[in-house]
């Protein structure tokens, strides 16, 4: 790792763990952090998750784990050049879609739904959930007991009253920062915006890999033509061969050239507004940002995959149907709660134990339970 920058997080300087660990230097916490999160079953369930298409609509598709892994390089490299906490970043990366539900932004849609008048789901939320408690890995506590500064990069949103019942279970907790308008670490801001410029990117190649989404059709989003040109500029012979080669290098380009604009632009604010430490950070505007023309180049990427990918007829069938299976799936288990294993069967807040099994779900179980219990395939391709 190279040295750390004066507004890095320093594991030494770190402010611990909700449980104490005798014999766990503060130097290893966020590198123990990231072992635990990886060898925990909700990380393992990821690569079943849906990133946008159903998983078994293809073998090549991302999906949540492979989503995070990519996130976890990008923003590791980039962290890397700003002299932040490598580990911090990974271990953020590799654990902030722990919570997400089987089928994606639908699922978590119909879940909420299910949840309104019980508190709503979130997945951020949720993430936090099974790293504090969800997950039964230790002989001595509930959860992975992951130092704060993991814990507070894992909770990317949260509303006021969300933040006000966290900070009330944990007074001066990760949900602190919402109640005061304070900013998180400079490595939960570098994690944020490297997830969006991962699903940006991936959600091109799995767009055109699909079909949904055509070579031309792209022409139209100056961000990705202008690194495309560049392709051809620099390999005329890729108009020929076209295909896969001339998408994955134009990409590649865009990828690139995003993490070069966000760590020039943060280095610039950084000089400006010059933390003195961490702590400084939290009190500053936030100071991990792209260039003002980089990012309405990445909005209009966003509202063209919008409605070019997210938006299309074919996705749309897919997850009307799986906020259907979701919702029905809620519904069994509430009436029948004996369906559910035992430990979540047992939980005397019922709709939340039921939202946590079903957001623990991998979208194969998730369509197998519901034949199970309904009767009914509404995925026929996947039965």
């Amino acid at each position: 790792m190279s040295q750390l920058a004066p507004w890095a997080s320093d594991p030494s300087r770190s402010r611990g763990r909700r449980i104490d660990e005798p014999g766990l230097a503060c130097e290893q916490g966020y590198r123990i952090d990231r072992e635990r999160i990886v060898h925990c079953s909700a990380f393992r369930r990821l690569v079943y998750k849906t990133q946008v298409f159903i998983n078994h609509e293809g073998d090549l598709f991302r999906t949540r784990l492979t989503h995070s892994l990519e996130v976890a390089q990008l923003a590791r490299s980039m962290a890397r050049e700003l002299q932040l906490d490598e580990d911090l970043v990974e271990a953020i990366a590799l654990a902030h879609d722990l919570g997400h539900t089987p089928f994606g932004h639908a699922g978590q849609d119909a879940l909420h739904e299910c949840m309104r008048a019980h508190g709503g789901f979130e997945h951020n939320l949720q993430s936090l959930r099974v790293v504090d408690l969800l997950e039964q890995c230790h002989a001595r506590f509930d959860g992975l007991n992951l130092s704060f500064e993991t814990r507070e990069g894992i909770l990317k949103h949260c509303s006021r009253a969300h933040a006000e019942r966290l900070e009330h279970d944990e007074p001066g907790g990760v949900g602190q920062r919402f109640l005061a308008g304070l900013q998180p670490s400079l490595e939960a801001q570098l994690v944020n915006l490297a997830d969006e410029m991962a699903y940006n990117a991936h959600d091109i190649d799995d767009g055109v890999r699909s079909g949904l989404v055509t070579a031309e059709q792209l022409l139209d989003v100056p961000l990705y033509r202008r690194f495309r040109d560049d392709a051809l500029a620099e390999f005329p012979a890729l108009q020929r061969r076209g295909g896969r080669r001339l998408l994955f290098d134009s990409i590649r380009r865009m990828r690139e050239a995003l993490a070069a604009d966000l760590v020039a632009t943060t280095q610039g604010l950084l000089r400006r507004h010059a933390p003195l430490d961490a702590d400084a950070v939290r009190h500053a505007p936030p100071l991990v940002a792209f260039s003002a023309p980089m990012r309405q180049a990445g909005s209009e990427l966003k509202r063209f995959l919008f409605s070019a990918l997210y938006r299309h007829a074919q996705v749309k069938s897919s997850t009307e149907r799986a906020r259907q299976v979701v919702a029905e799936l809620f519904a069994a288990y509430l009436q029948r709660p004996d369906e559910m294993p035992g430990e979540h069967a047992a939980q005397p807040r019922r709709e939340r134990a039921v939202a946590d099994y079903i957001a623990g779900m991998t979208d194969r179980f998730a369509l197998r339970e519901h034949q199970r219990l309904t009767g009914r395939v509404l995925f026929a391709d996947a039965a």
